[in-house]
């Protein structure tokens, strides 16, 4: 079957380079292969070239008609792995949670969660005004609904 060979190509072409890895694989009805990876430093134009021949040059357009396109997670895609964390430290994510939307600082990825950093101004303690304090927020990914890396240009 055509999604067993597909996924055992992708499979090999993704072990062979350990920095990239799978976001999303899909084929439709009519042999519409999508493959779209990411990678801890990125993903250039060769690697997603590398990955689209690694699966071409082995599946058989006499044996079956198909269109395949791979691609990068978007800039502006929700993370989806906890992978893709680790390589956006440092910097400034939008963070959904069932609680609130926190903008802040990624300062750090572990294999459970992250941590997030911030300014806000709050009212001083004693007397009238505000203070700047730094904010700091240890997120599990159980409790990220999405998260985003905010671009700035």
């Amino acid at each position: 079957m055509l999604k067993d060979q597909v996924t055992t190509l992708l499979n090999d072409a993704l072990e062979e380079d350990g920095s990239l890895f799978l976001i999303d694989f899909s084929i439709t009805n009519d042999n519409k292969i999508k493959v779209v990876i990411d990678g801890d430093q990125g993903v250039t134009v060769q690697d997603c070239m590398k990955i689209s021949r690694a699966i071409e040059h082995n599946l058989d357009r006499d044996e079956v008609d198909f269109a395949l396109e791979v691609a990068s997670a978007g800039a502006t895609a929700p993370l989806v792995m906890p992978r893709q964390y680790k390589k956006n430290v440092g910097r400034k994510m939008e963070v959904k949670t069932s609680e609130a939307t926190i903008e802040g600082n990624l300062t750090a990825a572990t294999d459970d969660g992250i941590v997030l950093e911030w300014k806000a101004r709050e009212p001083k303690p004693i007397g009238k005004g505000k203070v700047t304090v730094q904010k700091k927020q240890e997120i599990d990914f159980s409790d990220i609904k999405e998260a985003k890396v905010i671009l700035k240009f």
